[in-house]
């Protein structure tokens, strides 16, 4: 069928109209998606964050649980990175501290901070003095780390302390993901059995995810009956409880910086390169 000649004009003028509708719509479409996952972190300046909720889980160790503005908007930390956060110390002098939320961008409106209060830490004393409804000053994101859903085969974590931190994060991040097949074997060192962060949450994952998944914990001062590892952790135990050296395996560690030397020591004698390795 043949349009007379101004039908054809208006035919193309509803054409064009309709394609610059939908190319607005498209991009309306991608502009609020990534506004809508744009992070809330500015990596050259301090914002604050309310704290709204605090669980003490013992004598010195507690998780702080802070509001991101709107409830759906994310902290924009990327897998396996830190920020900075700031604070008073004892003296009331600004201390700058890192820490790795034990959250995801996952979980959307809030992020949480698993912190170990120390006596004489300085940014300890900020954390213990804070109640529901003060701020905190945060920075970020910081960190050489970058993860990519199956950059590897198989990691070895080696944690100390709260150098746990940045190790569940990863691990969740990782076994939260349907299309991520990484294997983690993680050996995580104490001094006491209370000392020992996230238990509930390891054993969960270590339950839930039998193939995966498996956590190795070592005590310095073991309680009886203890079945676990005794002392530090030794080239044995990473040779028993770590994948082997390979291309497609990497080593983590983050804890105390006598571990952390006595570890790259370790690793080396067993033939980990350092392309295999990353300290956080």
């Amino acid at each position: 069928m043949e349009f007379p000649q101004s039908q054809r004009v208006e035919v193309m003028v509803g054409i064009a109209v309709a394609l610059v509708a939908i190319g607005a719509g498209t991009a309306y479409y991608y502009y609020i998606s990534n506004k809508k996952s744009k992070g809330c972190l500015d990596p050259e300046n301090f914002k604050e964050f309310k704290l709204v909720k605090r669980t003490q889980i013992s004598h010195n160790v507690a998780v702080f649980r802070f509001d991101l503005p709107t409830p759906t908007s994310v902290l924009g930390l990327p897998i396996g990175q830190h920020m900075s956060c700031r604070g008073k110390d004892s003296l009331g002098e600004d201390v700058i501290k890192p820490y790795t939320p034990t959250t995801l961008d996952s979980d959307v409106g809030y992020f949480e901070l698993v912190i170990k209060m120390y006596p004489q830490g300085r940014m300890s004393h900020h954390f213990r003095e804070m109640h529901e409804g003060d701020c905190l000053a945060v920075k970020g994101p910081k960190g050489r780390f970058k993860y990519q859903p199956g950059q590897v085969r198989a990691f070895g974590m080696l944690a100390g302390g709260t150098g746990i931190t940045p190790m569940f994060q990863v691990t969740r991040a990782i076994l939260e993901n349907p299309n991520d097949k990484t294997n983690i074997h993680l050996i995580y060192a104490n001094v006491t059995y209370e000392d020992i962060l996230l238990k509930e949450e390891l054993d969960n994952m270590a339950s839930n995810f039998p193939n995966r998944f498996t956590v190795y914990y070592v005590l310095n001062q073991p309680p009886e009956g203890w079945d676990g590892g005794v002392g530090f952790i030794s080239k044995e135990m990473i040779q028993v409880h770590c994948p082997a050296p390979a291309t497609d395996v990497q080593i983590l560690r983050c804890g105390p910086p006598p571990m952390n030397k006595a570890m790259a020591a370790n690793l080396e004698a067993l033939g980990y390169t350092p392309q295999m390795q990353f300290q956080f």
